[in-house]
């Protein structure tokens, strides 16, 4: 099963939710991946430190133009939604740092004035922390389109009992890409005015994307009641809840999983893994017989 483990903003936590979840499904005998997909600032690595073992470049492909060819029609620029291509009267000009890839600049073109070249967008690390397999993105310095690379890191997974995905902060396209396919996101919230904002948009997200999701809501104890009075009037189910905790804090500035030297909260992290397990185990055992249904009704 594939577990999304996002946020509607940066700093709630979710990292450290994602890799001690890591650690305890894979110390209760689970096969278990980790997939840091905040490829422009990935920090999985310091908490799970694993030992890599390869490392791939991830290519992504740049309209070129020849001018000698190009009748400037414009039809490249009208074509691209993020005007990473724009014709100028006789001039085209092309933003490397907002091209998608698309090829499809290339594909209205009239005179095939339009090529493509390859550039690197990043590199794709894999590893071992223990018996976790590990991957995770790095983006170049100035790469501002990321799904690419997103999408390296998922294809890089090995098959495992559970897939946890660490997606980016936000609800924009990385986000969107971390989550797309994925059987469950847990997402994670503080119990903050800015909290809860940003909760409402991921909530809206998940909703839009048609995914199934619930809440987890870290450092309990520093704002007030509103975010949990949210998810009640919406209906969305608070999975688990983790204190505002000092050793806690202190247990991440040194790297260190708060499950490997708290037993309180090793605990904590177990019976969210179960909860997990047995919500997303009985929706796919749930689907798993409505498609024998299904085949056997001669559908």
């Amino acid at each position: 099963m594939k577990i999304a483990i996002a946020s509607g903003k940066g700093g709630t936590g979710k990292t450290t939710i994602a890799t001690n979840l890591a650690r305890v499904a894979s110390d209760k005998g689970q096969s278990v991946a980790y997939l840091d997909c905040d490829v422009e600032e990935p920090n999985g690595h310091i908490f799970l430190k694993p030992e890599i073992e390869r490392e791939q470049s991830v290519i992504s492909l740049i309209p070129e133009v020849d001018e000698g060819k190009c009748i400037h029609c414009g039809k490249c620029g009208e074509f691209c939604r993020y005007s990473a291509i724009v014709c100028i009267r006789d001039k085209v000009l092309v933003y490397p740092e907002l091209c998608h890839s698309c090829g499809g600049c290339a594909l209205v073109c009239p005179t095939g004035a339009i090529t493509e070249r390859q550039r690197q967008t990043g590199v794709v690390q894999i590893g071992k922390s223990d018996s976790i397999d590990f991957v995770h993105g790095i983006s170049d310095l100035g790469v501002a389109v990321t799904p690419p690379l997103v999408r390296a890191v998922k294809k890089s997974a090995p098959s495992a009992d559970i897939i946890i995905i660490d997606a980016p902060p936000g609800t924009s396209c990385p986000v969107i890409e971390s989550v797309r396919d994925v059987d469950y996101v847990v997402l994670v919230a503080e119990p903050t005015p800015f909290g809860l904002n940003d909760l409402k948009l991921a909530v809206e997200m998940c909703r839009t994307l048609g995914l199934r999701f619930a809440v987890v809501v870290n450092r309990v104890g520093i704002g007030d009641d509103r975010v949990h009075r949210y998810c009640k009037d919406e209906g969305l189910e608070i999975l688990q809840e983790f204190p505002d905790d000092r050793k806690i804090a202190q247990a991440y500035s040194q790297g260190m999983l708060a499950c490997e030297i708290y037993e309180d909260y090793r605990e904590l992290f177990l019976q969210l893994l179960d909860k997990i397990n047995n919500i997303v185990g009985l929706t796919k055992k749930s689907t798993s017989n409505l498609v024998k249904e299904d085949s056997d009704a001669g559908v």
